[in-house]
This record gives C-alpha cells, sequence and structure tokens, in this order.
C-alpha cells in the first residue's frame, strides 16, 4: 500500500513514517500543502494522510482542490485540532475519516486499512434544479458556468435543499438534517443561512430559487427558480 503523509510537524511525520513502514508500506512525506498536491499531480496513492494546519495549503483546502480535481482516493485528516466543528468541516470539504492527536498507533493502523479495503468510492452524482449544481464529493455549487463561494455550512443547506427540490421542508427537519447533533440553538438560523444562500445563488441571477413556504418553512423551485 501507498501512502502520502503530509503534516508539517516533522518529527512526528518521521514517527508515523517509521511505524508505517514497519508494516511494509510505501510512504511518501511532504510539510506543507503545496507539496501535497504537487506530489498528488504525478503520483497515485492508496490512501492520504493530511494535518489541517499546514503551511503553503491548509488540510481543508488539499482535500477541498483534490475532490475539486476529481481525485477520490480516501483522505484521513490527523491533526490536533478536536474540535466537533472541525471534524464536520473536515467532512464536508471531503475527508473520509478524521483522527485527532495524540492518537493510537493501533487505531491509525487500522483505520488506514480499512481505508484502503475501502479504495476511492465511486463518485456521486451532481444534484440539480434547472442551471443551479450541487456536487456534493467534489463541494462545489454552480449558477450555470459561474461558481458559488459557499461556506461549508451553507453549502451543506443548499445541497440538502437540492436533494429534496420541490417538497416543503420545515426549519426544525432543515436544522435535523444539516446541524450536528446536540445542536441546542433555535431553529431560525436556518432563516439566516437562507437569507445568505438567497443573496448568493438568487438575487445576482435575478432567480428566486429558495421560496418561503408560508406556516411552513422553504422550498426550493424544482426547476431552479
Amino acid at each position: 500500500m501507498r501512502i502520502l503523509l503530509a503534516d508539517d510537524d516533522e518529527k512526528i511525520a518521521e514517527t508515523v513514517r517509521r511505524i508505517l513502514v514497519s508494516e511494509g508500506w510505501n510512504v511518501d512525506v511532504v510539510h506543507d500543502g503545496i507539496s501535497a498536491l504537487d506530489r498528488l499531480a504525478g503520483h497515485t496513492y492508496d490512501v492520504i494522510v493530511l494535518d489541517i494546519m499546514m503551511p503553503g495549503r491548509n488540510g481543508y483546502e488539499v482535500v477541498r482542490d483534490l475532490r475539486r480535481l476529481q481525485v477520490w482516493t480516501p483522505v484521513l485528516m490527523l491533526t490536533a485540532k478536536d474540535g466537533e466543528y472541525d471534524q464536520a468541516e473536515a467532512l464536508d470539504f471531503g475527508a473520509d475519516d478524521y483522527l485527532t492527536k495524540p492518537f493510537s498507533f493501533v487505531v491509525l493502523l487500522a483505520r488506514l486499512r480499512a481505508l484502503a479495503r475501502r479504495g476511492a468510492p465511486e463518485r456521486p452524482a451532481a444534484l440539480t434544479a434547472g442551471d443551479l449544481t450541487v456536487d456534493p464529493a467534489a463541494h462545489l455549487a454552480r449558477r450555470g458556468d459561474t461558481v458559488l463561494d459557499l461556506t461549508p455550512r451553507e453549502f451543506a443547506v443548499l445541497e440538502y435543499l437540492v436533494r429534496n427540490k420541490g417538497l416543503a421542508l420545515t426549519r426544525a427537519t432543515i436544522v435535523d438534517a444539516v446541524w450536528e447533533d446536540g445542536f441546542s440553538g433555535s431553529d431560525k438560523i436556518v432563516e439566516v443561512y437562507v437569507s445568505y444562500l438567497r443573496q448568493r445563488v438568487d438575487v445576482p441571477f435575478g432567480r428566486q430559487a429558495i421560496q418561503t413556504v408560508r406556516g411552513v418553512g422553504y422550498r426550493l423551485d424544482p426547476d431552479g427558480g
């Protein structure tokens, strides 16, 4: 098995490399995000291991760029950032697994074996509503030929609306689908994100795709507005 390890902490990277090599795996090591992308442009790997906080391009940006380039190699984020929002953001950008430092090498090895067995997943189909396209795997949304600049949360709300286009969705339903388990805020947060999305998805294009359903919630026009 061939692994690319990208971590700017050279001591940790070398320790991980030695463990993986002792297991019989081939390991290439880089210490910044730009070098990782350069390496991936000319080589094929079974698994990619990324730190988040790296110079050049951070781990979020690297995995996002890979998915936009339709590279579906499994990615494990190996990082000291242990917040639930950090983990959610990594997965939203296209990572397949997440392990926090300090970590057990037994668990790391098991997760890498599992990712290698799984292999590169089949690319999921893009979702469409008229000329509005949401590509979950590439974490990319477009209105026609225009790429929409969305935060991970905005993208998640839009993806859910497009996935359920034509259906009237309550705010509570959207919160349950998009926000993390244990979210204790008001479901009025959905109003805020719908407002953000309208400014990015509808207003610049003279559209009204995201519709308010009085007494219920929101509905996305199946034709894209």
